[in-house]
């Protein structure tokens, strides 16, 4: 991979998580073309000192680089061989793919990818809008050790924690799929805690500042616990995102016949909140499960 001003990096995907990644990328110098569907997300990153694109092959055209953080990989193989990105691309160039997807999408995506010569990374991410807008995110990234080292100044500039999983595409998608397990487990369980509490009359802002100080306490519980006790709460990451994130958890454990049970039930917690409506509410709001359960 090679990044000049004659071979940019293109991005695709400026949505609440890939803006302010795409933005990162241009205060770290790297020339960006950036796409999205959305006329206010190229606005947004022109405003930003960035190269918008009209179209996915005009971002993707010559590029060293095609960063692809969309919503799954439907939508990747869509940019890359329907629109005719890949194609249009450097012949040396890497695609590096940052969304959540299924470890067995990603691994067949790659193999078609690395069968026109270029380069292929698994590189998932985790830190929601906040370590996207910090450059703070994880990043878990799956590729041969000499593609990693080609695009880690790229991934650097987006995340302060980079990590070299494996050198299987797929490998970093399922380090995400575990991440995302632990998360949405966690905050499932937060939730039915605090539940508890309410359900026999204790405040909860007290419930919450005891649970948090003690042993019991979490990253999970400490940032949405809070927004659990707020009856509209801001919106940090949707609860359909865990319905997806947990789908493909659920996915990559029958891919390896694990039994995930908790990632089950945390799934189903997660669907019975999308399916009265709070799909596109903040994800603490998975408590209103509880509180129909519990009539509280």
């Amino acid at each position: 991979m090679a990044v000049s001003p004659e071979r940019p990096v293109a991005f695709v995907g400026l949505g609440s998580m890939g803006l302010p990644m795409a933005r990162n990328l241009v205060r770290h110098g790297f020339p960006v073309r950036g796409f999205d569907v959305r006329a206010e997300g190229r606005a947004a990153f022109a405003a930003a000192g960035g190269t918008p694109a009209g179209t996915i092959a005009a971002a993707a055209d010559g590029a060293g680089a095609l960063v692809l953080m969309v919503v799954n990989a439907d939508q990747a193989e869509a940019i890359l061989f329907g629109e005719g990105a890949l194609e249009r691309s450097s012949p040396d160039a890497a695609v590096v793919l940052m969304a959540t997807c299924p470890p067995a999408a990603v691994a067949a995506l790659a193999k078609r990818v690395t069968a026109t010569g270029r380069a292929f990374v698994d590189a998932p991410v985790s830190g929601g809008v906040v370590g996207a807008e910090a450059g703070s995110l994880t990043i878990m990234a799956a590729a041969p050790a000499a593609v990693i080292a080609g695009v880690k100044p790229l991934l650097e500039a987006m995340g302060d924690k980079v990590f070299h999983v494996g050198p299987e595409p797929g490998q970093g998608a399922t380090m995400k799929a575990v991440n995302q397990l632990l998360c949405g487990v966690n905050l499932a369980a937060a939730a039915e805690a605090l539940s508890l509490a309410a359900k026999v009359g204790i405040d909860g802002a007290t419930a919450l500042e005891i649970v948090s100080g003690s042993s019991a306490s979490s990253w999970m519980l400490r940032d949405r616990g809070p927004r659990m006790l707020e009856e509209t709460p801001r919106v940090t990451s949707a609860v359909d995102i865990f319905v997806k994130d947990l789908g493909i958890v659920l996915e990559a454990g029958r891919s390896e016949k694990a039994a995930l049970p908790l990632a089950a039930l945390a799934h189903q917690l997660f669907l019975a909140a999308s399916g009265r409506g709070a799909g596109a509410e903040d994800d603490s709001q998975v408590i209103g499960s509880y509180r129909v359960l519990n009539g509280k």
